[in-house]
């Protein structure tokens, strides 16, 4: 099992990736440096959007990305609300791409 990076430090590497793949992104809540979860917001444009999260495997370890909520922008922006009002430590990065890339997928992006 790898070293789990600060939260801090994982945002800033996620927003330069997607920065070179010329991907608009911002920081909508900052939460805890150190140990706060992240929640991704993909906005696509249209009117949708899909929150991502997190998740550990505690079998093996790995972490992976899972779908929280998907559909109409706003009722995505409420999930996120209800999340960030649960853990105030909570990061929301929302990512805008009409062709839907969040770049998660990638390697390097689970720690």
């Amino acid at each position: 099992m790898s070293a789990r990076l600060a939260a801090g430090i994982w945002v800033s590497a996620y927003l330069t990736r997607l920065r070179l793949a010329d991907i608009p992104a911002f920081v909508v809540a900052r939460g805890d440096e150190t140990a706060g979860a992240v929640l991704v917001k993909l906005n696509t444009l249209d009117g949708q959007a899909v929150a991502l999260e997190r998740s550990l495997d505690l079998m093996t370890g790995a972490r992976r990305w899972l779908t929280l909520a998907e559909g109409a922008e706003a009722d995505v922006d409420a999930v996120v609300s209800r999340q960030r009002a649960r853990d105030p430590d909570l990061w929301v990065i929302e990512v805008e791409d009409r062709a839907g890339r969040h770049l998660l997928d990638e390697p390097g992006l689970d720690s």
